[in-house]
């Protein structure tokens, strides 16, 4: 009984005198009855069964949500590029703290995590652009309905200029490996390829990624306001943004920022919407595939002190979040994450998605 509304431990009750005190008496304290408190609803649990695309896809074309009571494995890459110009402070300490977190709060075991962080004497274990797409075909082999697979990438981020037409703003999102400046840069076309399109129905990736231009980083069609509603390209509203951004990279003599955001302005009135159509058709997946990202497409990401360690932003948010309130749904997790960012930074953190989801759901990994 205790905690129950209105309850008090050792009140004897009296004789009832319909609801009001007895004659001559002051009631006692907690003799009213306290108004019935709203308790929070607990998020629902992912249904087992199939779901429908619904409109725009094929009548038989379903989904599934993974219940991640199977096999599970990770990927964790962190770069501080040391010696570079550009160098990051926090990426190495990211992958430490979520490697830890995975192992003490959801079961991950050390044997079947993959850690590429460049502090590592042992080559195989740089983050390499070679050893960070052979560990992505690793991540995602053999796996079955109900696996849950995750995905941690910190460091630098960006933008190249999209080349098959499925960007609505007209470029495409990249990662950059520790020895990008040799071999080059993973574009989110590369990634998808490897980690989402050979994955059945029922299997679930995680991904975080905490980089700059990182909003679609996996180039999932499905992304997700604070509210849990499906954002649909907002031309205006983008032109307006677009508008601002030039207005500001002027102001600061940034010609190059200026000429890109013009670029992208006339991008996405002119393609935008045939892009994302694009995007859905061929982009979409039976599989399980969530993605967390510490910006927008067209923001920064910040490397950050926090506690007196270096840290990306994101990834302690994250983490942060999650202690709070192991038991969150999707949308509830997504706004403690810009809750937590909030406090000291611009960034905005995205949900996107592989598939239309119920965003009141219970997160689980």
């Amino acid at each position: 009984m205790s905690g129950y509304p209105g309850y008090q431990q050792g009140h004897r009750p009296t004789a009832s005198y319909g609801g009001v005190p007895p004659p001559g008496a002051y009631p006692p304290q907690g003799y009213y009855p306290s108004p019935p408190s709203t308790l929070p609803i607990s998020p629902r649990t992912s249904p087992s069964t199939p779901q429908s695309f619904g409109y725009g896809h094929p009548q038989n074309y379903a989904f599934q949500y993974s219940q991640c009571t199977g096999k599970r494995k990770a990927l964790l890459i962190g770069i501080n590029y040391f010696g570079q110009r550009g160098q990051l402070r926090g990426c190495i300490n990211d992958v430490r703290n979520m490697s830890a977190y995975l192992a003490e709060h959801f079961g991950y075991k050390r044997e079947d995590m993959v850690l590429l962080t460049d502090d590592q004497q042992n080559p195989m274990s740089q983050p390499t652009k070679q050893n960070i797409l052979r560990a992505m075909h690793w991540l995602v082999k053999d796996a079955r309905p109900n696996d849950s697979l995750f995905l941690h990438y910190s460091g630098h981020g960006g933008q190249t200029k999209d080349l098959d037409g499925d960007e609505d703003d007209g470029y495409d999102e990249v990662i950059y490996p520790v020895d990008f400046r040799q071999v080059g840069h993973i574009t989110d076309d590369e990634m998808h390829r490897i980690m989402v399109r050979p994955l059945a129905a029922g299997v679930r990736l995680t991904a975080i990624f905490d980089s700059c231009h990182s909003g679609t980083a996996l180039d999932l069609p499905y992304i997700y306001s604070t509210q849990g509603v499906l954002k649909e390209p907002n031309l205006a509203k983008d032109a307006g943004t677009n508008i601002l951004g030039m207005l500001s990279a002027y102001g600061q003599g940034d010609l190059n920022g200026m000429f890109k955001k013009g670029l992208g302005l006339f991008t996405r009135a002119t393609k935008g919407e045939e892009a994302h159509a694009k995007t859905l058709a061929t982009k979409s997946s039976a599989a399980d595939v969530i993605m967390l990202s510490g910006s927008k497409d067209d923001q920064t990401s910040a490397d950050a002190t926090i506690a007196a360690q270096a840290t990306g932003a994101m990834s302690w948010a994250f983490i942060t979040a999650l202690k709070k309130n192991p038991q969150q749904s999707y949308v509830g997790l997504l706004n403690s994450i810009r809750d937590e960012l909030a406090r000291k930074y611009s960034q905005r953190p995205q949900l996107s998605c592989s598939h239309p989801l119920n965003t009141d759901l219970l997160f689980v990994m």
